[in-house]
């Protein structure tokens, strides 16, 4: 069994390293079974999610976390990511589910608008 304090360390591990720009250490927090779904991306890769953290990486000014909320199986983070971007400061909530193995899901929740602009300016992936 999964414990609160053991989620919370998981949880956090993945944040920070998401936010330092560590694929390798965010990835590892993952487990077998994985499935990532956000306003732009859906995903079930340990890393297939994290497909251009260098670029948001590159406006992000800082991340103001707001609220941890740690349970047995699962946690939500409520944060705030300042950037330097028209975009400007986005509130953003994260919840997980997380087994023996590791995060088995992540939804991410944010105001998809103010970036639908930028991404048309930027062009289609190349």
């Amino acid at each position: 069994m999964t414990t609160a304090e053991a989620t919370r360390r998981t949880v956090r591990a993945y944040h920070d390293a998401r936010f330092r720009g560590d694929v390798t250490a965010a990835a590892a927090q993952i487990g077998g079974s994985f499935r990532f779904q956000s306003p732009f991306v859906t995903s079930t890769s340990a890393t297939g999610h994290l497909d251009g953290l260098d670029g948001l990486l590159g406006i992000v000014t800082g991340v103001d976390l707001l609220s941890e909320l740690y349970g047995e199986a699962e946690a939500t983070l409520v944060y705030d990511v300042h950037t330097a971007s028209p975009a400007g400061t986005q509130r953003t909530a994260e919840h997980f589910r997380v087994g023996e193995d590791g995060i088995s899901s992540i939804l991410l929740i944010f105001d998809a608008a103010p970036w639908q602009a930028l991404m048309a300016a930027a062009g289609p992936p190349r």
